[in-house]
């Protein structure tokens, strides 16, 4: 689960040498490795230096594959070295998505379900360029569902890859807010379906709930909530991930 910043539920795990490994673990150990390979790629033109780097990169697909993956090792080379850029350009960092928890005077939460899973979530979308992170909150809610909303306050911010939500490297932030306008429309290109929903009565299946719903509702209700994040492990790579 997230933490809060007051506890930290994954420093047991890591007391002794254990190491729990599962298709998620893999993934972020693929993920990993192939990010520092392709960020030392992009930053340096010593032959022996891009070598070693590339050699990681077979490793990181290795492990990929362990992980799950249906590509060959060749084509997740391929696939990486094509995205190597130069320099600053090239370091690779997360994506960014946003997502709005956006409540009416109901107390309800406005949900969308996702035409490409069939999952219901809250409206979310990748941030554009040009926008500030609470600009995108607003304008992926109108956009997916046409309902209008102010943005209240951060409430979240999830690591994708480490709570499993996500098969590539991804920080979320989610954003309370309220909704003061607009027509329920969903999009219909992104969206099967869209509505409102009240705590004791969520559609299913809905994407990991136990790690926002209740959270979410609270922010909804007008209640203070502290910002949720994924607190720092002692050893993060021998660690269970937690979610």
């Amino acid at each position: 689960m997230p933490g809060t910043g007051t506890d930290n539920p994954n420093t047991g795990p890591c007391d002794d040498d254990s190491v729990t490994v599962d298709e998620r673990v893999l993934l972020r150990w693929s993920e990993s490795l192939a990010g520092i390979a392709r960020t030392g790629l992009s930053f340096t033109d010593n032959q022996y230096e891009r070598e070693r780097f590339e050699e990681i990169l077979a490793v990181a697909a290795d492990i990929r594959i362990a992980s799950g993956s249906s590509f060959d090792r060749e084509t997740l080379v391929d696939e990486w070295m094509k995205i190597v850029g130069t320099g600053v350009a090239g370091y690779v960092t997360p994506k960014v998505a946003v997502g709005a928890v956006v409540g009416n005077e109901n107390g309800e939460i406005l949900l969308i379900k996702r035409a490409d899973s069939g999952i219901w979530l809250y409206p979310t979308g990748w941030a554009d360029v040009g926008y500030s992170a609470a600009e995108v909150a607003v304008k992926e809610v109108r956009e997916e569902t046409g309902i209008d909303c102010e943005v209240v306050r951060l409430i979240a911010v999830f690591d994708g890859l480490r709570l499993g939500f996500s098969r590539i490297p991804l920080y979320s932030l989610v954003f309370h807010c309220r909704a003061n306008g607009g027509r329920l429309q969903p999009h219909p290109l992104e969206c099967a379906d869209a509505g409102w929903f009240s705590e004791d009565d969520l559609p299913q299946p809905l994407a990991n709930p136990h790690q926002w719903a209740a959270h979410a509702f609270e922010a909804i209700r007008g209640n203070h909530v502290d910002v949720l994040y994924d607190e720092p492990r002692v050893r993060p790579w021998s660690g269970p991930v937690s979610g």
